[in-house]
């Protein structure tokens, strides 16, 4: 995970070098967007370097159960910054619809725009890889902006290619406006996904119905309820109630427990795993949830 907080953080800072000269020399709005998004994107990886670094902190006295709040808390940051690009890039290119200018050294702008495309899909690829091995939100809300400049980088290529080739004055300031409003679909998808974290909100179905038939596939176990899970940044938390024959002893049933607990945590590599075991046909107070 800190190699690709290490990743971007270098990718960010490289952009940013050659699309300021890039648009010193073309003065393009829609250059101008994605330079801004590279300033945010370095202060975002930054922000995520010290998140991701503080998430994999073991738990500790005051913190039993880790510090992996701290990726979502670094993620809500970032759809901040991310918004708060777009907003700007809005008024710039507003300010451009009304007094239009034709782009210099249109070459130049498309040159920058592919070699940032070529290290931005690089990146991209590798923090899908780490993403896939850790589940870690804060490196797949980079990686969802840094993709989305892949999107933006070929728009700006377009926007040069309409201006200098054919004229179209407006095409710059209008694919500007239409990266911003994509930027902002981009924002707000960090954000729910941040604040879902935060709030403890369930695994998604698919997960929790994996978790389901895994606790039920045991033969000795006949039901089970108050299935509850949650997330916490890198860490995945599962708590269950398994119900199992009454009359069976206490040892055996722990025997189960713990077989069930080890194939939960094949399953999820790293959960916590926290199982109750109670006797079947027995009624107790248990959460009803719609």
């Amino acid at each position: 995970m800190r190699a690709a907080t290490y990743a971007s953080v270098a990718v960010a800072a490289t952009l940013i070098a050659v699309k300021i000269v890039a648009w010193v020399v073309t003065d393009s709005v829609s250059l101008l967007s994605t330079l801004i998004d590279s300033l945010l994107d370095l202060a975002a990886s930054l922000v995520n370097l010290l998140a991701v670094r503080h998430a994999l902190t073991p738990p500790d006295r005051e913190h039993r159960f880790g510090h992996g709040k701290a990726e979502p808390l670094a993620a809500l940051g970032q759809s901040t910054f991310i918004a708060g690009s777009a907003i700007f890039l809005v008024i710039e290119a507003i300010h451009r619809l009304y007094n239009p200018r034709l782009l210099e050294h249109g070459n130049v702008g498309i040159g920058v725009m592919i070699f940032a495309i070529v290290i931005t899909f690089a990146l991209t690829r590798f923090q899908a890889h780490v993403v896939r091995k850790t589940g870690s939100l804060a490196i797949k809300a980079d990686s969802m902006h840094y993709f989305s400049d892949l999107l933006v980088n070929a728009a700006v290529i377009i926007a040069f290619i309409l201006v200098t080739e054919f004229g179209w004055l407006h095409a710059d300031p209008l694919i500007g406006l239409a990266i911003a409003a994509y930027i902002l679909r981009c924002a707000w998808t960090i954000a729910k996904g941040a604040y879902d974290m935060l709030m403890d909100r369930e695994l998604p179905d698919a997960e929790r119905a994996r978790i389901e038939e895994i606790v039920l596939g045991h033969p000795d176990v006949v039901a089970l309820h108050d299935l509850r899970t949650r997330a916490s940044g890198p860490l995945t938390f599962i708590q269950v109630h398994l119900e199992m024959d009454g009359d069976m002893s206490l040892y055996r049933a722990h025997v189960i427990s713990d077989s069930v607990e080890a194939q939960l945590r094949e399953a999820f590599p790293g959960a916590e795993v926290i199982i109750h075991q109670d006797p079947h046909g027995i009624e107790e107070n248990r959460a009803s949830f719609a």
